[in-house]
């Protein structure tokens, strides 16, 4: 075997460790399918169309072409710096600044939390209705949707604690039940434009309240925003995929492609079938609409007791890849000394990091609870809109490192993107951070986001003094044994 082809199936990682390259084309594209399909499209298709009226096609659009940006950055630094560390890495690279780069890790951290408390309120939702439509008779309040999420939440954990080692090949049995849910809705809406839909209304807007065209589609673009990331998860593949440099430019982009159209393919569907008073005042608000629409569009048939739990399952896989990837990049922080030296303890025979994953867990607790019941805001809308809003903060960041990491030239890397890209995508990725790009009601947005970030800052400064009195007691007793010779 000559050297071209060992480095091929294998990678090198410190300490001497292989990773074996397994990924092909096809397993990326639907690795990175997978990650970006989940709740988003389930969660928030309804509140996008209540923005914008008939033409919730087009902020999915327009949150592709935003996300499309970022993902040509991703591309050209993870094709220059290939490892599996994402953001933090290109961070580090570009600035040096340990600081910066914790506040970012840290972010994507929370990212996941809220990510996953989505989830978790959308899977409870979802399964108390099913359950309701089999059994009847399934209490479906505030209340206990609230226990069944927390509940949701606790057996993420128990599950992560036992450990659990994802396989690529199992994702494709995911990923096939999603697009299965989405193909039924899709299916209900091209049977309702041949029958009584009208497809007029693709065309129409009607914004909700006084505002204009344009902060409208903003607002909206910001809440679609929740439904295209994932994307940047792939990053951690590269060390695993064959010939990354060629692979991953055209899968990644073909990927998000794939799931724009399918995304709007369900905008289009959501507002044949359900008339445009409805769509804001779904039965059940935390379900999502695209039950409405497969009870509405497709009544008498059982497929809309079926649904429900469809949607539970592809949505709860998401939930736990999010809270595996937070308790992971936890422990991580917290290994390298950056978080808690306490929060790296892990279970003597699962090997499982126990202290960070009851960790996130506990901020996850906490934040649906908070949410649920103190928050005026739609719960899936609140916690959606933290987890854009913080990934939105991190884009920036990776466009502004890509624009920086340019100036280096002893790494070349193999994809570069257009020049004007990462400019573009920092400029608009910073644009639906603001304030202009959300309803007055999503403001609590920036509160949640901000205690969360919070928590990590003292934590870090915790740890810092910690290290530092650490460090002194070591330099003291050097002197005292020094002046004791």
């Amino acid at each position: 075997m000559n050297a071209e082809a060992t480095v091929d199936e294998t990678t090198s990682e410190p300490g001497g460790e292989q990773l074996k390259r397994v990924m092909g084309p096809k397993l990326l594209l639907f690795f990175i399918i997978g990650d970006i399909i989940g709740a988003g499209i389930f969660a928030i298709t309804g509140d996008v169309a209540s923005e914008v009226g008939g033409v919730a096609w087009l902020p999915f659009l327009v949150a592709f072409a935003v996300a499309s940006l970022t993902a040509l950055s991703y591309l050209e630094l993870v094709t220059k710096h290939p490892q599996a560390a994402g953001a933090a890495l290109f961070v580090h690279k570009a600035f040096g600044l340990h600081f910066v780069t914790f506040l970012v890790a840290f972010a994507v951290v929370c990212s996941g939390i809220t990510s996953a408390s989505t989830s978790s309120s959308l899977v409870a939702s979802n399964l108390l209705a099913g359950l309701d439509d089999v059994f009847g008779g399934v209490p479906t309040g505030t209340t206990a949707t609230l226990v069944a999420a927390l509940g949701f939440m606790v057996l993420l954990a128990l599950i992560n604690l036992r450990g659990v080692g994802e396989s690529v090949k199992f994702n494709v049995v995911l990923t096939s039940v999603v697009v299965l849910a989405l193909g039924i809705i899709i299916a209900i809406g091209f049977w309702a434009m041949a029958t009584d839909g009208d497809l007029g209304r693709v065309v129409v807007f009607e914004s909700s309240g006084e505002k204009n065209a344009f902060v409208s589609i903003t607002i909206a673009t910001t809440v679609a925003f929740f439904a295209m990331v994932g994307f940047e998860d792939s990053v951690n593949m590269v060390e695993e995929t064959k010939d990354p440099g060629r692979t991953f430019p055209r899968i990644m982009l073909t990927g998000l492609g794939i799931c724009a159209v399918l995304y709007m393919l369900v905008a289009v569907a959501v507002v044949v079938v359900i008339p445009p008073g409805d769509i804001a005042d779904p039965v059940n608000p935390d379900a999502g609409i695209l039950l409405d629409v497969v009870r509405v569009g497709a009544p008498g048939i059982p497929i809309d007791t079926i649904f429900p739990f469809l949607t539970v399952f592809a949505v709860a896989n998401t939930a736990l890849i999010n809270m595996l990837m937070a308790s992971r990049l936890v422990y991580g922080m917290a290994k390298q000394d950056v978080l808690p030296r306490s929060l790296a303890a892990v279970l003597p025979g699962r090997r499982s990091p126990w202290a960070a994953i009851i960790f996130t867990t506990v901020m996850a607790l906490g934040l649906i609870t908070y949410v649920r019941l103190r928050s005026e805001s739609d719960v899936v809308v609140a916690l959606a809109g933290t987890t854009g809003l913080l990934l939105l903060c991190v884009f920036t960041v990776v466009n502004i490192c890509c624009l920086v990491l340019r100036r280096d030239r002893d790494t070349e890397p193999v994809f570069r993107a257009p020049r004007w890209a990462p400019w573009v995508g920092a400029v608009a990725s910073a644009f639906l951070v603001g304030p202009w790009a959300r309803n007055e009601d999503d403001y609590v947005q920036y509160s949640i986001a901000g205690v969360l970030i919070l928590i990590g800052v003292v934590l870090w400064v915790l740890t810092w003094m910690t290290n530092r009195g650490i460090r002194a007691k070591k330099t003291g007793f050097r002197e005292i044994e020094h002046l004791e010779e």
